[in-house]
């Protein structure tokens, strides 16, 4: 009768710590997502109201440029822009393990910003209907993706190692089609971007979720959430991109 009780004891204790452990990772992933949806919706603000800045409707009912759009959309301001979001991007990324999350929570609440500025110029080639309706379609997609990384038991890392070149081959066909300007390569381009990016939303969420520990400190985890919402942060800007190629309705 002792022994059974010790064993109960035992069994007890293992549950007992599984179910701190899971309501730790859950915790952990609220606040990436949590952090990731912030982000997502700051940009989407400050790309619209930099739109509605930048131009205004012409008698004949076509869009003009204020000064503050040429400024924005063409000039060197553009470029300024546009290697500041990447230097911004590589920063958080390879300084994370020396930042304290509140200071990486900043930078990518302001990298969320930045790139908000530059994808405004999205509401100058789509309608913003098109816009809005791709725009639930990814969100809708994201979750499905999402939620399949985090569940399934089949490890993603050998799709994920595939994933990456493919990415790397995705940006070399882009550059070259910049000078082609095929409208075949950027129909492959675009299916591609989207079939690549579909995947990296599942395998990021799986690299985050086996990302966490109990035995994280609150500075490390808060590290990790942050990191853990710039990628799936990007997975999803992305996909919306690509998505948009396919179902924006061009002005």
């Amino acid at each position: 009768m002792s022994d059974f009780d010790r064993n109960l004891t035992a069994r007890s204790g293992y549950r007992t710590d599984q179910v701190a452990i899971d309501a730790g990772l859950r915790a952990y992933m609220i606040r990436v997502y949590n952090y990731m949806a912030a982000g997502v919706a700051l940009t989407g603000v400050v790309a619209w109201l930099t739109f509605s800045a930048a131009v205004v409707q012409t008698a004949d009912g076509r869009l003009g440029l204020t000064a503050f759009g040429q400024a924005i959309y063409s000039g060197p301001l553009t470029i300024i822009l546009l290697l500041g979001t990447l230097g911004l991007v590589f920063f958080i990324s390879f300084r994370i393990n020396r930042l304290q999350p509140s200071t990486a929570l900043m930078l990518f609440m302001a990298y969320a910003g930045l790139l908000g500025l530059v994808l405004s110029s999205v509401f100058l080639a789509y309608t913003g209907a098109s816009i809005t309706q791709t725009f639930f379609v990814s969100a809708a997609s994201f979750g499905a993706l999402s939620l399949y990384g985090y569940t399934t038991q089949r490890d993603l890392s050998p799709i994920g190692s595939f994933l990456i070149m493919g990415l790397f081959g995705l940006i070399l066909a882009m550059l070259v089609n910049m000078f082609f300007a095929s409208a075949g390569l950027n129909f492959v381009i675009s299916a591609i971007g989207v079939l690549i990016f579909a995947g990296l939303t599942a395998w990021d969420t799986q690299r985050i979720k086996e990302m966490y520990s109990a035995q994280d400190d609150g500075t490390v985890a808060g590290r990790k959430a942050v990191m853990g919402a710039l990628s799936l942060y990007l997975d999803f800007i992305n996909l919306f991109l690509f998505l948009l190629r396919f179902m924006g309705n061009r002005r």
